[in-house]
């Protein structure tokens, strides 16, 4: 028998992940992804009022609050053909601007860079070599060889202590690392100023949402007032300290962040060659400039690209019940109807039908279920969703600054245009739509100042707020572009109340198990795809294709009690 190498959980992700890798000598031959852990919110917010789900749903997740709360309140919105003010709208593409270019940021340096980054390399650095490449890449003022000198003082006190705290656990000289020392030092600082960096531009969030985790929202528009004259609304000082975290974004990305992907890239280029997988790519669209029952407004086009053909984009539909489909036929749930067939979210089961091993054990049943995660289909086609998604359907839609960009990397990495479509590609793509979205904060963040400036400030609509004037049955959908891919959550509301309440995420997509027709999902093909595996026992080629993906399982799992009863009771007073 060939031998399955199994990592669980997989870490530096959100929630818990296994691969199972069955190996043909020092290669993969197929891959098996499995969430390992549940959650219970559709069934929660069943039989509550539509206006409360989004607190609900933000809690999917600790790290994705921002996108489940703004998808939940759209989905309200279609339901109820609710339209929002300009204001709201742009204060929106703020805030989720913002939760890009943050979970991007902390992706690359605290999630992904470590697979390619050896740490404790750096305690040979020249601190002084290292200047001299960080001031070749950019204008970043912290480049002095005493700065780096300091950060590697800082790091030999871990070493020599014997607590590597948050760089603990590496495979520190595992001959997959290519980076000189000096390159390490440099990215080490990086990451370092990277912790801090995030705390500051956070405070968008609780500027707009009067908190972060967790921001406020509001069905109808957002939960923030604009009067320039209050000490307790959106005012002067306030829209000041916006300007000065996007402009602090800005610097980071075009001085920090873009350099040194660019950089610790040209150490891994055949890293362009492996991991692409499926070659289907998926977005639901979003950051609309005149609102979301406009579609030609959205920076971020809707579409399907199939068989990595960039000449044709194919319409998506999110009402179709022929479309979006979710399979559970290798996942521990149960439909009505049996295993094997689809449902359209706004028919969507979650019924628990647990036949899997019982922990601790060796290997997955994979003939059998073998995850916590459906396997979400578009048109009976698994699809990859995420940044490299996003930015293939901007380059293709015409994008210019996306076309740009990528023309600039190729031309710097000097690659094929085929190393889009890699672990290489979908790494790169995250940084370069993190330059997009955030040179267009400043864009969304100067016609809300207009707005203002002309009088306009208002930011909710409340002529839908009554119940009394709903319709007794309606369903809805609220899409969105996640950070981690395509969002959407689908809500079905009768007499008032939530009747039914499915979402599916980015990486359940991505994430999901072999659907009915043995078609992998995109983590499962990706690794399939060109790997082969320095040492067995530290796989790091492992963590580098599935950490291109910035995994949130939390997102991705449902869960109700082998009865089909509610877990808890939540009480909203």
């Amino acid at each position: 028998m060939t031998e399955r190498i199994v990592v669980d959980p997989i870490t530096r992700i959100e929630g818990h992940l296994r691969i199972e890798a069955q190996m043909d000598g020092d290669r993969i031959a197929q891959a098996y992804s499995a969430g390992t852990m549940v959650r219970g919110i559709e069934i929660i917010l069943r039989g509550r009022d539509p206006r409360d789900a989004w607190a609900f749903a933000q809690r999917i997740c600790g790290v994705c609050t921002l996108v489940h709360g703004l998808a939940s309140i759209r989905a309200v919105e279609n339901a109820l053909n609710y339209p929002i003010p300009p204001n709201a709208q742009l204060i929106r593409n703020l805030m989720n601007g913002a939760q890009y270019v943050h979970d991007h940021v902390m992706h690359f340096y605290h999630l992904h860079a470590l697979d390619w980054v050896d740490v404790v390399s750096a305690l040979k650095a020249d601190p002084a070599a290292t200047a001299t490449l960080a001031q070749s890449l950019s204008n970043y003022p912290r480049s002095s060889p005493g700065y780096f000198s300091d950060v590697q003082k800082k790091l030999k006190n871990f070493v020599e202590s014997g607590q590597l705290g948050i760089f603990a656990n590496g495979y520190w000289g595992h001959p997959a690392y290519k980076l000189p020392p000096e390159a390490n030092l440099m990215a080490v600082a990086h990451y370092l100023e990277a912790l801090a960096w995030q705390r500051d531009v956070a405070k968008l969030h609780a500027i707009f949402g009067g908190k972060n985790p967790h921001p406020n929202f509001l069905v109808g528009g957002v939960a923030c007032p604009i009067d320039l004259n209050s000490d307790s609304a959106i005012n002067a000082e306030r829209l000041a300290k916006v300007q000065e975290i996007i402009t602090q974004m800005q610097s980071f990305v075009d001085q920090v962040y873009i350099p040194d992907l660019l950089a610790i890239a040209g150490f891994y280029k055949d890293w362009g060659a492996r991991g692409e997988g499926l070659g289907n790519f998926l977005t639901f669209g979003d950051f609309p400039e005149k609102g979301m029952d406009d579609p030609s407004s959205y920076l971020i086009p809707s579409g399907a690209i199939l068989n990595r053909d960039l000449s044709t984009i194919h319409d998506v539909d999110m009402n179709a019940a022929d479309e979006i489909q979710e399979y559970v036929s290798h996942s521990w749930y149960d439909y009505n109807g049996g295993k094997e067939q689809g449902l359209h979210p706004y028919d969507g089961e979650t019924r628990l039908n647990y036949s899997g091993p019982t922990p601790p054990y060796e290997q997955l049943d994979v003939e059998q279920s073998y995850s916590w995660l459906k396997s979400p289909r578009w048109k009976g086609h698994a699809m990859e969703v995420g940044p490299l998604a996003r930015v293939l359907m901007l380059y293709a839609s015409g994008n210019e600054q996306a076309q740009e960009l990528v023309k600039m990397t190729l031309s710097t990495l000097d690659v094929p245009v085929d190393a889009l479509f890699s672990t290489l590609g979908r790494t790169a793509a995250r940084g370069l739509e993190t330059k997009i979205v955030c040179d267009m904060m400043q864009t969304w963040y100067n016609q809300l100042v207009a707005n203002i400036k002309a009088g306009d400030t208002k930011t909710h609509n409340e002529a839908l707020w009554d119940p009394s004037t709903w319709p007794q049955q309606a369903k809805g959908v609220g899409f969105m572009e996640a950070p981690r891919g395509a969002l959407a959550h689908w809500i079905v509301i009768e007499e008032g109340n939530i009747k039914n309440y499915q979402a599916v995420v980015p990486s359940t997509w991505n994430a999901g198990p072999r659907d009915q027709q043995g078609q992998p999902g995109a983590y499962e093909a990706a690794l399939q795809d060109n790997h082969t595996l320095v040492d067995p026992k530290q796989p790091i080629e492992i963590l580098r294709t599935i950490h291109s993906f910035d995994p949130c399982i939390a997102c991705a799992v449902h869960v109700t009690d082998p009865e089909g009863e509610e877990l808890i009771k939540v009480k909203v007073r």
